[in-house]
């Protein structure tokens, strides 16, 4: 019987986790404890390595090719608008609310790991003044693409990548060969980064084993703590804010909502897959909500691989975490980078689990954190996926609504 790749990075994590407590029992100095990380420390560099060499191809294929996909005939104009900005401000939102979250709770400060600590010196930790930060975000924002892609600048690879989906766009069939390149591209790299998830369950057991090994347990109890601030923050913005948004601009009742939208929710819970709910999302939005399927049959796809509300809430949490975990302090012009990365990698981002890991990493490298956080991140992965793609295909759902409103005045 073939187990899933979820079960074995599962089982992974907690044999490292079992292997490093060991190592940590024995002792750093110990032969075996020594080889053991000395291992270890192999192995996790091979995946992360293998994890950075499809990083810069599949953020730039899948974010040109996303917004080229996002044509539609000259009379929707105004619904494909309304949705863009619906999509937007929510998942502007999200990501305020799980920075602020962060801020707060701070969970992971003060533990300073020693795997960390070579991310230190690296980090560019430059207090600048507004006008300052403006000036060098913008001048960071547009140079020589091939540069950005040699080099790994995600933030100019981000940019460039909106500018060529934006004029395959407006070219529209005169560049079908182009876009046409980019998705066979983009399906390359997916099927990479699937060979490299079959080496996940063991890198991130080596991973595990080499932090434990070296680190106390109040790591565990850090985990737990984010865990505890990402869900109550996620539900947060599925029971207060996104409600709030239909009320106010819908003048749809929440109650009458969730009482509407309750299979589609319970599916994503169960599935933790956007994709895989669409077919519910579309019954429950067209004959529970009464939304026109005009509307509905546009929103609902889009919003299954754009507006991700709970991915975004995440990934800007998890990224400060990483800050915390690292000892390394952020300010506010490089929350701001987080906050604009976050929701360019979350409306980018394909939907397969193994390729938001990878734009988890596009969060932290532009700010410069350690990419090897993903080790501590990935185990808890799975738990937090099924509140944030509840959220997310409850935005989506909210989404119609509120487009239908805008749309029909």
């Amino acid at each position: 019987m073939k187990v899933a790749l979820n079960t074995q990075i599962f089982l992974g994590a907690v044999f490292g986790v079992a292997l490093g407590m060991g190592f940590a029992k024995l002792g750093q100095d110990a032969a075996l404890s020594k080889q053991g990380i000395y291992v270890c420390g192999l192995l996790s560099t091979l995946f992360m390595d293998l994890l950075k060499m499809v990083l810069v191809p599949l953020v730039f294929t899948s974010i040109a090719v996303g917004v080229a996909n996002l044509r539609m005939h000259g009379q929707l104009h105004r619904v494909w608008l309304s949705t863009l900005v619906f999509f937007v401000v929510s998942m502007a939102l999200a990501i305020l609310l799980g920075v602020a979250a962060a801020n707060i709770f701070e969970p992971g400060k003060g533990l300073n790991l020693d795997l960390f600590n070579n991310a230190v010196p690296n980090f560019a930790a430059k207090q600048m003044s507004l006008a300052q930060f403006v000036a060098s975000f913008l001048h960071g924002l547009f140079v020589n693409p091939f540069a950005a892609l040699a080099q790994a600048n995600i933030l100019a690879i981000v940019m460039f990548a909106l500018l060529l989906g934006i004029a395959l766009v407006v070219g529209g069939d005169r560049y079908r060969n182009i876009l046409l390149l980019l998705q066979e591209g983009l399906e390359l790299m997916l099927r990479l980064v699937g060979w490299i998830m079959r080496l996940a369950p063991l890198g991130i057991m080596a991973l595990l084993a080499q932090l434990l090994a070296t680190q106390n347990l109040a790591l565990l109890s850090s985990l737990a703590e984010f865990v505890a601030v990402v869900i109550g923050t996620t539900l947060l913005h599925g029971l207060v804010v996104l409600p709030l948004l239909l009320g106010i601009v819908a003048k749809v009742s929440p109650l009458k909502f969730f009482r509407g939208a309750r299979e589609a929710l319970i599916t994503a819970f169960a599935t933790s897959s956007s994709s895989a709910t669409l077919p519910v999302t579309l019954r429950c939005v067209e004959q529970h909500l009464h939304v026109k399927p005009g509307i509905a049959g546009f929103v609902v796809p889009l919003g299954a691989t754009v507006n991700m509300d709970g991915t975004a809430l995440y990934e800007a949490a998890a990224a400060l975490f990483v800050a915390n975990l690292a000892g390394i302090e952020l300010d506010l012009a490089q929350q701001l980078i987080v906050c604009f990365t976050t929701m360019i990698a979350a409306m980018g981002a394909p939907g397969i689990p193994s390729a938001g890991m990878v734009t988890m990493m596009m969060v932290l490298q532009s700010v410069g954190l350690p990419t090897e956080a993903i080790a501590i991140l990935l185990p808890i992965d799975r738990i937090l996926d099924t509140v944030r793609t509840m959220v997310n295909v409850e935005g989506d759902m909210v989404g119609c609504l509120v487009v239908q409103r805008l749309t029909d005045r």
